[in-house]
């Protein structure tokens, strides 16, 4: 999986604002905060808005927030709100792609990948991230060294 620069960014914003919940935060405090681009942190609000994952108030206190609790907004959601599905393969859904043949085990590696992300996407909340802990079964998979070294 790439996590792209729009990903990464909506998931520190989304940070910021569970850092700070139930209270606003402006557009240029999450950019400054993060050290993101202004525009970019815009376009993501926006989308994260239109996803029903943030509220915008207008005012002398406004900004955005979160819609939600914390601990009731996965990474999945996210990244789903900024990016859509967490597993495609060429645009596609792994459960409606056809392979010829014995290929067909492709189809079944690609659901699992997606399975996968799930696991560990879905579980992990911006309560979790809001708290520097997460959740026991995540954390796990960083003991092995392995893990931190890329491949």
């Amino acid at each position: 999986m790439r996590v792209t620069a729009l990903v990464d960014y909506a998931v520190r914003g989304a940070y910021e604002l569970a850092v700070e919940y139930p209270d606003t935060l402006t557009a240029d405090a999450i950019a400054e905060r993060q050290k993101l681009p202004l525009a970019y942190t815009k376009k993501i609000l926006v989308k994260m808005r239109l996803a029903g994952l943030v509220v915008a108030q207008r005012g002398g206190e406004g900004g955005y927030r979160l819609a939600h609790l914390p601990g009731e907004v996965s990474v999945a959601d996210i990244i789903r709100a900024v990016e859509g599905p967490l597993a495609d393969v060429r645009g596609e859904p792994p459960e409606s792609l056809d392979y010829p043949g014995d290929s067909q085990v492709l189809q079944t590696l690609w659901v699992a990948v997606r399975a996968g992300l799930r696991s560990v996407l879905e579980r992990v909340t911006l309560a979790d991230l809001a708290t520097g802990e997460l959740p026991h079964p995540v954390d796990a998979l960083t003991a092995n060294d392995g893990a931190w070294h890329r491949r």
